[in-house]
């Protein structure tokens, strides 16, 4: 089981204190769960201030938050530059640090994504059906924010902003933990995000942070129930597993990426080959990064030497079945495959590889290993793709293209809050529209029910 405890090393009680004033929580205390408590409650009053805000009023507090992360960008920086230092003094692995080093450039680019989000239409008031009935009774289904959301997540600065900007601008009120190793980012990050609500008129209680109060905050935030309205994990395998397990509060589950491309027997072997180099090698600590390449034994002859040479020469250690190791080029880092590779999310330049004989050998090998998160297929065979679209249950699936296109920002919703592979409420990236619930209002003349 992950531990949800922050580092805090020798700092001392009222640096702690201070930095959860300024971060946004009440003064750290021996007791967690009241003070956790507490800053729900000030979550979901400060909720309230958004349920009537309009479009522009949001906009105009995304647009603040933007400006403000690009002003601040070297307090920023040298934040994250100790979370930097602490992780590879840690010996952090290099996808994780992938995902926890912030630099300008990143800053701006999260700062950009901030302003689409404010670009996007506002969910809030969306009719999603409506009728008038034979009675006259006019009905409208209506989104409206969940109120309060709950985030745990590890190593992600970038999801700190990500998370606040996704939920402020569907109306809710964001209380996060985002645990040791990005602590002195976020603390900066959140008193950034918070200073600029209040430069635009909004509580700045919409976004607070219970990192001070360790493992016993985030088990308070977890059984927050009737406090905090839905809770999101966002990390490792066990840290999700503890949050769902755990919790009083609703969660919606974020998925570890064990994630596939299949090679399918007609693929066009230079398109094969780029869109693994892709899934693969783009970018490695992420969780829509293929861990597993099945290839198709018709295939295998032309596509996997040019596969595996380039794979090799990215510095992608082989871990393969007997079939495909005969294609492993010389000098190539190549191991034998077992049963846990192939369940294994690496995050890392480690790549499963195994020959399989049809179609039907892909998919059973995928619903075996599969976390459901996001497959690929390469082929120029139409039948082939609409039945590996229709068998393979995932949350996103692939055709003739990479896997790496499974995020919130790539298919058009902004930032993402996480992506979903559980089959209730959200599925795949999660963006504005899944960060709202639905209410009925009918509208009568005096009705009553007969």
């Amino acid at each position: 089981m992950t531990s949800l405890a922050p580092d805090t090393g020798s700092a001392s009680r009222e640096a702690e204190e201070s930095a959860a004033r300024t971060a946004g929580g009440a003064p750290a205390s021996s007791d967690g769960d009241t003070a956790v408590r507490e800053i729900a409650r000030r979550a979901k009053v400060a909720s309230r201030a958004l349920a009537t805000a309009n479009r522009a009023t949001k906009d105009a507090a995304l647009g603040a938050i933007a400006d403000d992360l690009i002003a601040q960008a070297d307090r920023i920086v040298a934040a994250n530059a100790q979370d930097m230092e602490r992780g590879r003094d840690s010996g952090m692995s290099p996808g994780l640090l992938d995902r926890l080093v912030l630099t300008p450039d990143k800053i701006g680019q999260i700062a950009a994504a901030t302003r689409e989000v404010a670009g996007l239409p506002d969910p809030v008031g969306e009719v999603v059906r409506g009728q008038t009935l034979p009675n006259g009774l006019r009905l409208r289904q209506l989104r409206v924010p969940m109120g309060v959301v709950g985030m745990i997540y590890e190593a992600r600065p970038n999801v700190t902003v990500d998370a606040a900007v996704l939920a402020l601008k569907s109306g809710n009120a964001a209380v996060l933990r985002g645990g040791s190793a990005a602590a002195s980012s976020n603390r900066v990050v959140v008193d950034v995000l918070r200073s600029a609500l209040e430069r635009s008129g909004l509580p700045a209680d919409l976004v607070q942070t219970i990192d001070a109060y360790g493992r016993p905050g985030a088990r308070a935030l977890m059984r927050a129930r009737g406090l905090v309205d839905v809770l999101i994990p966002r990390g490792g395998a066990d840290l999700i597993q503890t949050v769902v397990a755990e919790s009083t509060v609703p969660v919606i589950e974020t998925g570890v990426g064990n994630v596939h491309v299949y090679v399918d027997a007609t693929a066009d072997v230079d398109m094969a080959v780029d869109i693994t180099m892709n899934a693969k090698t783009q970018r490695v600590g992420v969780c829509n990064a293929a861990e597993t390449l099945l290839v198709h034994s018709d295939a295998a002859p032309a596509f996997l030497p040019a596969a595996l040479t380039a794979l090799a020469g990215a510095g992608v250690v082989l871990h393969g079945d007997p079939r495909a190791l005969e294609y492993a080029p010389q000098g190539a880092t190549a191991v034998p495959a077992t049963d846990e590779d192939w369940a294994t999310e690496y995050l890392a330049l480690e790549l499963g590889v195994k020959v399989v004989d049809s179609l039907d050998e892909a998919i059973d090998h995928i619903r075996t290993w599969s976390s459901g998160h996001t497959e690929a297929i390469v082929t120029r065979d139409l039948a082939a793709s609409e039945r590996f679209v229709a068998e393979v249950d995932s949350a996103a699936v692939m055709v003739n293209a990479s896997t790496r296109f499974t995020d919130g920002g790539e298919l058009g919703l902004g930032a993402e809050i996480g992506i979903s592979t559980q089959k209730l409420h959200a599925r795949g990236p999660m963006g504005l529209a899944e960060l709202t619930t639905t209410k009925w209002v009918v509208h009568g003349d005096g009705h009553v029910k007969p």
